[in-house]
């Protein structure tokens, strides 16, 4: 009986997409166990290789548009259409993501989501009955007013002037107008794709938890976070401990609140779309990576997803990772194993190697594993085989 491995790893950001790391895994995995089955799936949540997971997951077309980035300059932004024209598939993180911006550049005060809005309202003139967002690898905190801003809603001050761009200006705001707002979003399903559960605010929320990766100091988290609960206060209170409401700096809570989107884990809708839970049921093992595996990856992200399906099948997950950040709340007990590759920052030519020469060293002592009974598989095998390319891989 040969054994089957599955490697569905999530990007590495700012290194490796995840095209790149599953790529890696697999080398490593041929060179030191040729006769394994391998079932390649890079992995997304929401987040930054969204659009070409869910490509990969069935027939569509992308699509370029120039759209503001998170601090107003040009972007070249891609997102797909799908199943004819009727959805659309959309990162946020191609138009408003922290990869866009170099480290010294990130302002979380006035990082905007006007990019997002822009390839939002180029889907809803596509006539596309369903819009996904992905909401993960964001650069803002501005609760989605710049996305609902590009959609025609007006953020206005107590003089009626139009707040500037940003999460800080949110302090601000005194009404919204929503007279110009684009006619079609009545008419369309919105589906906000979150990588976390995080609520809008408080210690797991989103200036508290995610301000700091977008250059935010204490300060200016405290002043952000002030900014969305005045925000939320004046809209819909009631939704602010809604999961997800957090992501992309509460452009979950904004879109639910005023444009009517469902929030929606952004896992499950690739894992639906890549069929995992049945390439999962027949793999003996299931590897999955990212760069950095911290408190934040157990609130809805990638690896941490898969690694639930895969113990409630009673599957064993192996998880690399270029670092560990050992915080109070870290869940390690999802995952057999947990490799690391050494100290970070990697460089790409050095995370390529890094990877593929610890996959290779996994694979050594893990080809002599036994393979789960075939019995146990079922009918399942079918539909795993059909992932299988020659070689034993995709």
């Amino acid at each position: 009986m040969t054994l089957r491995w599955l490697v569905a790893p999530q990007e590495f950001k700012g290194t490796l997409t995840a095209s790149e790391v599953a790529e890696a895994l697999q080398a490593g995995l041929q060179e030191a166990a040729p006769e394994v089955l391998l079932d390649v799936a890079p992995l997304a949540d929401g987040g930054p290789g969204t659009v070409d997971a869910l490509l990969a997951g069935g027939a569509g077309e992308q699509r370029v548009l120039t759209v503001q980035g998170p601090l107003g300059a040009p972007v070249q932004a891609a997102w797909a259409l799908l199943e004819s024209g009727r959805t659309a598939i959309i990162e946020m993180a191609a138009a408003s993501g922290l990869s866009l911006l170099r480290p010294e550049e990130r302002d979380a005060r006035r990082a905007s989501t006007y990019g997002t809005g822009e390839l939002i309202r180029a889907a809803l003139d596509a006539g596309c009955s369903r819009i996904i967002v992905g909401m993960g690898g964001s650069a803002t905190n501005d609760g989605g007013a710049g996305a609902l801003t590009a959609l025609g809603y007006c953020f206005l001050d107590a003089q009626g002037q139009l707040l500037p761009p940003g999460g800080a200006a949110l302090r601000q705001m005194a009404r919204v107008d929503i007279t110009q707002r684009h006619p079609r979003l009545t008419e369309v399903e919105l589906l906000a794709a979150t990588d976390v559960t995080a609520p809008l605010l408080g210690p797991n929320g989103a200036s508290q938890l995610f301000g700091p990766q977008k250059g935010a100091d204490p300060q200016t988290v405290e002043q952000l976070e002030e900014a969305l609960a005045w925000f939320a206060q004046g809209l819909a209170p009631e939704f602010i401990r809604v999961p997800g409401a957090g992501a992309a700096g509460g452009l979950g809570y904004g879109l639910a609140v005023l444009a009517g989107a469902n929030i929606a884990s952004g896992y499950r809708l690739v894992a639906h779309g890549l069929r995992l839970e049945r390439r999962v049921a027949v793999a003996d093992v299931v590897l999955t990576g990212e760069g950095r595996f911290d408190r934040q990856t157990t609130l809805g992200k990638g690896p941490a997803a898969l690694a639930r399906t895969a113990k409630e099948l009673g599957k064993p997950v192996v998880l690399f990772v270029g670092s560990t950040v050992h915080e109070e709340g870290l869940d390690t007990t999802l995952f057999q194993e947990i490799i690391e590759l050494g100290s970070p920052p990697f460089d790409k030519e050095a995370a390529v190697r890094a990877l593929r020469e610890a996959a290779a060293r996994w694979a050594s002592t893990a080809r002599h594993m036994k393979p789960h009974d075939e019995r146990d598989r079922g009918h399942d095998r079918e539909a795993g085989d059909e992932h299988l390319g020659s070689g034993g891989s995709m």
